[in-house]
């Protein structure tokens, strides 16, 4: 479903600023695959991320989708099949349009366009359903303007808008980091409702480790722009954050006493 090939980037190459933001990426994700980063600031995440999506093109290798060799592919060509949640609640909606306008951009994006009115009333009805399965009333509010939400509706919408396509990857990056504890662990239980309902080919990035442990089948942990660790799903089932952090300390090969910090 995703394959990407010895992916390289390097910014600010032959100046002082130099950083391998990506050193030979090699990574599989089956139809299904809910994989879980982790990785401390600058590991190349969201590097990689902005690749899968289209954002940045790599040095060297290959992006392939379900098959398809998107790796030269412009982003809003590719957004046809990647959806995706960022970290700023405000990064994935338009304020000044309702939630029904919002919700029609959304249903649109893989489809042809056409002329017709974007919310009709089968339309609307159908947005009603889909936004009922959020539970927190928005079913209720389609001709409010996304703006007036609070951080975690309009976090859950944006992620309802990402999945209403079932797109063939799915792209969460750090999509609860900004919001409170309780709200966090509302749009965590939604993305777990979500992807299990729709069985999302899923890559999350987290600095939460006990979130990294608790979802998805399968977890990477991402050092210096490279994959260090790869734990599969069995192993994951019996992973602790204590036996986590000793795998980072091992693998780097030095004792780190900020390694939770780095992690966390």
């Amino acid at each position: 479903m995703l394959q990407l090939t010895q992916i390289n980037k390097v910014f600010n190459e032959g100046t002082l600023d130099e950083k391998n933001a990506l050193d030979s990426i090699h990574l599989t994700l089956d139809k299904g695959d809910f994989v879980t980063i982790i990785g401390s600031n600058g590991a190349g995440k969201s590097t990689m991320m902005n690749m899968i999506s289209g954002v940045l093109t790599p040095d060297t290798g290959k992006v392939e989708i379900d098959g398809r060799n998107v790796t030269y592919m412009a982003e809003h060509r590719r957004a046809k099949y990647i959806g995706r949640v960022f970290q700023d609640p405000m990064a994935g909606t338009a304020p000044t349009m309702t939630i029904e306008e919002n919700l029609a951009m959304a249903f649109a994006r893989n489809k042809k366009r056409t002329l017709k009115l974007g919310v009709t009333k089968k339309r609307k009805s159908y947005f009603k359903e889909v936004l009922e399965t959020l539970h927190l009333g928005l079913e209720n509010r389609l001709s409010a303007k996304v703006g007036l939400l609070s951080g975690g509706e309009r976090q859950a919408l944006s992620l309802l808008m990402a999945t209403f396509t079932d797109p063939d990857i799915l792209l969460l990056d750090e999509h609860t980091a900004a919001l409170d504890p309780s709200r966090a662990e509302l749009i965590t239980n939604i993305t777990k409702e979500i992807v299990a309902e729709k069985k999302l080919t899923t890559l999350m990035v987290t600095h939460n480790m006990q979130q990294a442990l608790d979802l998805g089948n399968r977890l990477i942990m991402m050092d210096k722009g490279q994959i260090i660790l790869e734990v599969d799903e069995e192993e994951k089932k019996t992973l602790t954050i204590e036996r986590l952090l000793s795998e980072f300390q091992r693998i780097r090969g030095e004792k780190m006493t900020s390694d939770r910090a780095l992690l966390s």
